[in-house]
């Protein structure tokens, strides 16, 4: 079973060469495309997406891509490869990829139609209390939960990854982390991107003389392209993992420099609080839409419930018959996102603290209340659901990648730092860049994230309790096996970024790299604005507006790594809003 025959060349897609993407053909709709033979192309088409028969793994490394393909070649299965993926953007993404961060892996196994969620975010330090996060008046301040060596969680990154190989996969930790090792130890060439994310978060970093060692020159200048980046102390770390497992970062040699770095320097993580951190396996939310069946993040994540709640309102919809992105198609899903985004403030959290009605939350009956009042031809002013809140901002720190084997075991994994870099402190001695987690709890109700969320009492700090986040890492089947495997970077943006993707397939029938391409949309209810990117057409702008919506066209929108199986063949699309990502095959 672990030598396996490449049959022919693979078509790889890497959002480095836009420019090939506008000469290649876009196969046929999904529809047409089902059967024994791979699709035709449509000639009329600008965009296609990578073609495998056997696996596939789309990230926004390229490095990591190649890694955990490799693995896959040589038999091991998706979960293998997606854990051998998560090491390698440690080294090769370090904005979000992370040892020091957490986030959420969904699996779906379709031999024994197991599905499972493991949890591996970050949790409050034992010693955190709310009052460390307030001025002196008892309002949030911002800054504490954001910067500094107080806003870092526990990390969840390798005690999640190492439970997905020890409890799913089939290799050696010491396999699964041998490429992440010699990216760090030898280096690997920096491109522009890594370049431009470095530049933005260079006076953060300088708060941190280690950050500055490892990501900029003697002196403070910058990487130039095709220099080496080379991390020895992150090597030093990834080799000790392989060599001792988790307990190396949790108990062992790594715990001893994070818990002494944080008694040093007054943080808050001690020995303890790493010795006592558990990733969990949760049960997947599930939901259906249209006849498929849809797998994502239960809480603390809020995507999946979100996602599902949205599906459920927009069922009731004929979004086909609209047309994609259409004033009343986007109508109708900014009102769903404004009441799902309502309850997200109102009833998410950690269930291992408070009780979610999840199971309500996701129901159709549920829905057809919510979708009941909706307007056909208005939009519902944001201040009659919910409380205010600052703009959002773009969510540059998170990372996401797809995998799918020969088998047809699928994962989608989603992981954060918080913002690009975290809190931009490294330990020394370590390469771990710390996140800045902190932020997504709610400090005071009401006080919005840095990404414009607000919320309650559910997700109010506590010691030991895990922060809400919009992970949305989601698995969609057709007829038990896994048709679309996607998620999305961008904070607040995460969750609508996943809902367009799979929209865009199910409802418009388009083929993965055209859904993932298309111009997306946001509302999160509050601030009152549809958020747009750049490419909207302006009758249709003019159209909402008359409705009555303040349109902000800004900035792009969440990078998507997407898969998709129809019949014996695998598709893949990685975002090109992100440069550097690659879909690839074999």
């Amino acid at each position: 079973m672990r030598n396996l025959v490449i049959n022919k060349p693979l078509l790889s897609l890497t959002a480095k060469n836009l420019s090939l993407l506008f000469a290649i053909f876009l196969f046929l709709t999904i529809a047409a495309a089902e059967g024994a033979e791979r699709p035709e192309f449509d000639p009329q088409s600008r965009f296609h997406p990578a073609y495998a028969e056997h696996g596939m793994v789309v990230s926004e490394s390229e490095y990591a891509t190649r890694a955990g393909l490799d693995v896959l070649r040589e038999g091991g299965n998706a979960i293998d490869a997606a854990v051998t993926v998560g090491f390698t953007m440690a080294v090769t993404y370090p904005r979000a990829g992370n040892l020091g961060g957490g986030g959420f892996m969904l699996i779906y196994l379709p031999g024994t139609k197991e599905a499972a969620a493991i949890d591996y975010r970050e949790k409050a330090p034992l010693a955190a209390r709310n009052e460390m996060y307030l001025d002196e008046k008892g309002g949030a301040d911002v800054e504490k939960s954001r910067q500094g060596i107080i806003a870092s969680g526990v990390p969840g990154t390798v005690a999640g990854l190492a439970l997905a190989l020890d409890k799913y996969g089939t290799i050696t930790l010491e396999r699964a982390l041998r490429p992440a090792i010699g990216l760090a130890e030898n280096g690997f060439p920096v491109d522009e991107e890594l370049i431009r994310s470095l530049t933005r978060v260079k006076e953060r970093m300088k708060a941190s003389p280690e950050s500055m060692k490892i990501f900029f020159k003697e002196g403070g200048s910058s990487y130039a392209p095709g220099e080496r980046l080379i991390q020895k102390d992150l090597a030093w770390t990834l080799r000790r993992i392989a060599e001792s497992g988790p307990d190396a970062f949790y108990e062992g040699t790594v715990a001893e420099r994070i818990s002494g770095f944080m008694s040093e320097n007054g943080g808050l993580i001690t020995k303890k609080d790493l010795a006592s951190y558990e990733a969990l396996v949760r049960e997947p939310v599930r939901g259906t839409y249209r006849g498929y069946d849809i797998y994502s993040m239960p809480p603390p994540s809020s995507g999946g419930v979100l996602l599902i709640e949205m599906l459920n309102m927009l069922e009731r919809f004929p979004l086909a018959s609209y047309g994609h992105n259409s004033a009343r198609a986007i109508h109708v899903m900014a009102e769903c996102m404004k009441l799902a985004y309502a309850d997200r403030a109102e009833y998410l959290g950690d269930p291992d603290f408070v009780d979610v009605p999840v199971a309500r939350l996701i129901s159709k009956e549920y829905a057809r209340g919510l979708s009941a009042r909706i307007d056909p031809e208005s939009p519902a002013p944001s201040d009659k659901i919910h409380p205010g809140g600052k703009p959002p901002r773009e969510g540059g720190n998170t990372t996401h990648f797809s995998v799918i084997d020969k088998w047809g075991n699928a994962v989608s994994n989603t992981y954060t730092l918080n913002f690009n870099y975290g809190s931009g402190i490294t330990v020394p001695g370590t390469g771990i860049l710390l996140n800045n987690e902190m932020d997504d709890f709610s400090i005071t109700p009401g006080t919005p994230n840095a990404y414009g969320l607000t919320g309650g009492e559910h997700n109010a700090l506590a010691p030991g309790k895990r922060m809400l986040s919009s992970m949305t890492p989601t698995i969609v089947l057709r007829d038990g096996k896994p048709f679309l495997i996607t998620g999305s970077v961008g904070g607040s943006l995460i969750i609508t970024t996943v809902l367009q993707v799979l929209t865009n397939v199910i409802d418009f029938g388009m083929n993965v790299a055209e859904a993932t391409y298309a111009v997306r949309v946001h509302h999160q209810r509050l601030p009152d604005e549809l958020r747009t990117e750049s490419g909207l057409s302006a009758d249709t702008i003019k159209l909402l507006s008359e409705m009555g919506y303040s349109i902000v066209t800004g900035d792009t929108m969440g990078s998507a790594q997407s898969i998709v199986k129809i019949g014996g063949y695998i598709y893949g699309a990685t975002d090109p809003r992100r440069p550097g990502g690659l879909a690839e095959g074999y």
